[in-house]
């Protein structure tokens, strides 16, 4: 992901009154005070920071098998209420595999 200034002014609740034009942020905004360059690098850190410290949970999505696969199993496990095991039947019926 790639953080930027504009990330972290949006972070810090600026949602308008500002401009990132490459590196330099024009402030447009008279009536709130634009953050310290020393602000808007301490949440960039800590963005990055928490972007870096869910890696494990990006890796998980890409490895789990799909939200199908899975309902799918459970299903055929077993494991849905006699209500929503019908309900999923009754899909499976009206459109079955060829």
């Amino acid at each position: 992901m790639n953080i930027t200034k504009a990330s972290a002014l949006f972070s810090l609740g600026f949602s308008s009154g500002w401009v990132v034009r490459g590196t330099e942020i024009e402030w447009l905004d008279s009536t709130q005070t634009q953050p310290t360059d020393a602000e808007i690098q301490a949440e960039l850190a800590r963005l990055q920071a928490d972007w870096d410290s869910k890696q494990y949970a990006r890796d998980r999505a890409a490895a789990y098998p799909s939200i199908g696969d899975q309902l799918d199993d459970l299903f055929h496990s077993g494991a849905f209420s006699t209500e929503m095991a019908a309900k999923l039947q009754a899909v499976k019926d009206q459109f079955p595999k060829e």
